[in-house]
């Protein structure tokens, strides 16, 4: 069967607040009732499960034992849905013979019995012991939502870590009512999305090394697929990046998750675009992801100028210390930034953002604006096939008219051509399952190559507006920072061949097909 839930993680001291919500003490609520609830992990020494995405745990509940597999899946928005068997056994080992009778896929007791046939076989690997507070919800005819607050920790060899989760889990019913009941809660407790489940935190504690940022990941589209159900996935895809770095961005200020993070949202925003003329986000959603943008993006330039930038003119310098004295001051401005950006992703507003837009997604909000839909219903049905060609051929043409004359453009100029640059690149990588291999890739590579060469030349006029407010703060600072603003100047007017170059690669690549 398939497993579909919302995971959300909370304060211990929102508790007893949550589990006396007035959304559970009414018609269609059942009363809480407490278990303990302990599981433990099984693997090969060397990971072989997790490397295949395949989760085997023995549960002890009750008295009882349960055995549990789950593989695969998706993550829409915060929706965690993947594929679960349970089966009653006899202790606290796995019983493999039981696979063929509640384990449909072939692949995956493959996958279990080659696991348990090597060397070492089968072995725990962490454990989870949660007090788990549990009740039942049917708000409506044929629905049925589970919700389940666990609290306790995962351990594994003397280390451990907490659990503070609340999980909704849609028994029947349609998934948008797990969002609609998220964001009820949420206006009165602070609840944030768990992109992470128990196995990812146990997996965890047996790597030392600290989690890296996460790119996004490859989209599949179908040429089957409609406009609105290409959308869709490219939205959740690029929830999903930036969901997938919060953590990084919140807890550890780590350069590089807050770099994907706004990755992110420059694919969702470039989406929203790609998507003006058929639908269009409400204003208040609008208004919050551009809030949001703001926060990323104003760390991210004091990063990118602190990191890049500035080290870069150091090397240059016959003396590098001679700078010393401004890079100092630009870290300190990107560390306050970072707190500023971990305070925004860490809010209640972050997470009532995560939700609102997840759910327009999952239900398709965009039907609601009745006026937009006389105009694009039609087009929102057809193939999406159509619909991507169209987009490359309009995001070509608009990008071939903004280089006219790239070799004399303005810094504004060529500014307007990189954005425009990156929208086709995305464009393309968002299509890019829909057309062959051999098209894209080369067309991708082109255009990020260009992308990153004028990339260089916006991150010298960002560093130079940066750069422009420090001795306001700092006068001591003046003239140093007047020597690096133009360094930064007089370097800049030398790179008008290597874009020409990049230029000229691009226009004898066709578009894909």
């Amino acid at each position: 069967m398939m497993e579909v839930e919302l995971k959300l993680s909370i304060n211990p001291k929102f508790k007893d607040a949550l589990v006396r919500h007035p959304l559970f003490s009414g018609k269609g609520a059942s009363k809480p009732h407490e278990q303990t609830v302990s599981d433990t992990y099984f693997d090969t020494p060397d990971l072989q499960l997790r490397q295949s995405d395949i989760g085997l745990r023995v549960r002890r509940v009750n008295g009882g034992w349960v055995q549990n597999i789950k593989s695969g899946g998706t993550v829409h928005g915060g929706l965690h849905a993947r594929n679960e068997w349970e089966s009653p056994v006899n202790g606290a080992l796995p019983e493999l013979g039981r696979l063929r009778d509640v384990v449909d896929d072939k692949a995956i007791r493959r996958h279990v019995r080659d696991a348990a046939a090597k060397k070492n076989g089968l072995a725990p690997v962490f454990t989870t012991n949660v007090k788990r507070t549990a009740w039942e919800l049917h708000p409506a005819e044929g629905e049925h939502i589970e919700c389940a607050l666990d609290q306790g920790r995962v351990e594994c060899g003397g280390k451990n870590t907490p659990i503070n989760e609340f999980e909704l889990e849609l028994k029947s019913g349609d998934p948008v009512h797990l969002f609609d009941l998220a964001l009820a809660l949420q206006k009165d407790i602070p609840l944030q999305i768990a992109s992470k489940s128990k196995a990812d935190r146990g997996y965890a504690l047996l790597d030392p090394t600290a989690p890296a940022a996460i790119k996004a990941t490859r989209l599949e589209l179908k040429p089957a697929m409609s406009v609105e159900q290409a959308f869709q996935e490219i939205a959740f895809n690029t929830l999903a990046h930036i969901q997938d770095n919060a953590d990084g961005v919140a807890e550890r200020h780590d350069v590089e998750s807050l770099h994907q993070m706004r990755v992110g949202m420059r694919r969702l925003r470039s989406a929203l675009s790609m998507y003006k003329r058929l639908l269009r986000l409400p204003a208040d959603l609008q208004q919050e992801l551009d809030w949001l943008a703001t926060e990323l993006g104003d760390a991210r330039d004091w990063d990118v100028l602190a990191g890049s930038t500035l080290p870069a003119v150091a090397q240059d310098l016959p003396d590098p210390t001679e700078i010393d004295s401004v890079q100092g001051a630009a870290k300190a401005k990107a560390g306050e930034h970072h707190v500023a950006a971990a305070a925004a992703v860490g809010s209640p507003r972050y997470t009532h953002l995560m939700l609102a837009v997840s759910r327009w997604v999952q239900a398709a909000g965009w039907q609601d604006d009745e006026e937009m839909m006389n105009e694009s219903a039609n087009r929102l049905a057809q193939p999406v096939t159509k619909f991507a060609r169209a987009t490359l051929k309009r995001d070509q043409r608009r990008l071939r008219a903004r280089a006219d004359g790239l070799s004399e453009a303005t810094p504004e100029a060529r500014h307007r051509v990189r954005i425009a640059a990156k929208k086709t690149r995305y464009a393309a990588e968002f299509f890019g399952s829909l057309f062959s291999p051999g098209k894209v890739q080369p067309y991708i590579k082109s255009l990020t190559g260009l992308q990153d060469e004028l990339g260089f030349l916006n991150d010298a006029t960002v560093a130079d507006r940066l750069l422009s407010d420090l001795p306001a703060a700092q006068p001591d600072l003046t003239a140093n920072v007047g020597f690096v603003r133009g360094f930064l100047a007089a370097r800049t007017t030398n790179d008008d061949r290597t874009i020409i170059r990049l230029w000229k690669r691009f226009e004898r690549i066709g578009i894909p097909r």
